[in-house]
């Protein structure tokens, strides 16, 4: 993309122009957050069990004493040798929001089918403290859109992100799904069964409720880096996966240049 190279009162005025746009979708994203609020709740009958560092618990303790819980549904089956890099780059962000969401009343729970002890290991690996729950053997991640069958995937009954989508077919040779799996040290069809998402509930007079899940793009919003991507000078600037685990990134070249005023 080709730049005007412009005096600074040319600029000011395209930036306001601009910002009259921020300023209406920033009205706009206040009023779909209203909607999202006016949703209506959905009764959790199902006893949903959770293998937890404070042990096998059910999901009204999931809320550790608070009214509201976020939970990320994190792509790391019980097959995976290590997190989804997506997830993971996602949940970077967690631990900084968690302590303030925790003052407000909100838990911010990580949930995934692997054993509780691969997740502690995982966890362990990337230097991460929120609280990460393993919903091995249950049926919470099927009954919330997150996993799903080798027959439904066969036969195009998956449905995702509010539609159903086609029979899978595997591709072979370089693409982003061969490069995830790969990455998670599993195939491509065992890796597509999991998906990444986000439910909230809330516990009232002793109840869980359900209300709000979001999927895919929609969780664009929680995943940091894409954030301040957007406002750089280059954007996304994206050709395929680039991104990897924070401890699988090369070292990054020290500036070796001398001081002036050494």
């Amino acid at each position: 993309m080709q730049h005007q190279i412009v005096s600074r009162e040319e600029w000011l005025a395209a930036r306001r122009g601009l910002l009259q746009e921020e300023k209406e979708l920033t009205r706009r994203s206040d009023e779909l957050a209203r909607q999202r609020q006016e949703l209506p709740w959905v009764r959790i009958d199902k006893e949903y069990r959770f293998e937890t560092e404070e042990g096998n618990v059910p999901l009204a303790d999931l809320f550790k004493g608070r009214s509201q819980l976020l939970v990320y549904h994190f792509m790391f089956g019980p097959d995976y040798t290590a997190g989804c890099p997506s997830c993971s780059s996602i949940a970077d962000g967690f631990d900084g929001v968690a302590v303030h969401l925790a003052n407000h009343d909100v838990t911010l729970m990580a949930v995934s089918r692997a054993p509780l002890a691969k997740l502690q290991t995982y966890k362990k690996r990337m230097g991460w403290a929120f609280p990460w729950a393993s919903s091995h053997g249950g049926e919470f991640n099927f009954d919330f859109s997150v996993w799903f069958t080798e027959e439904q995937q066969r036969e195009g009954g998956i449905e995702y992100n509010f539609r159903r989508e086609a029979a899978w077919q595997w591709r072979g040779g370089d693409n982003p799904v061969n490069e995830m799996s790969a990455m998670c040290g599993t195939d491509s069809p065992t890796y597509m069964r999991e998906r990444p998402g986000m439910s909230a509930f809330i516990l009232e007079d002793g109840v869980v409720y359900h209300t709000y899940s979001a999927f895919a793009r929609g969780l664009d919003g929680l995943w940091g880096m894409y954030q301040w991507l957007d406002r750089a000078p280059k954007g996304r600037n994206e050709t395929g996966i680039w991104w990897r685990r924070h401890d699988e990134y090369k070292p990054l070249p020290q500036n070796t240049g001398s001081c002036c005023h050494a």
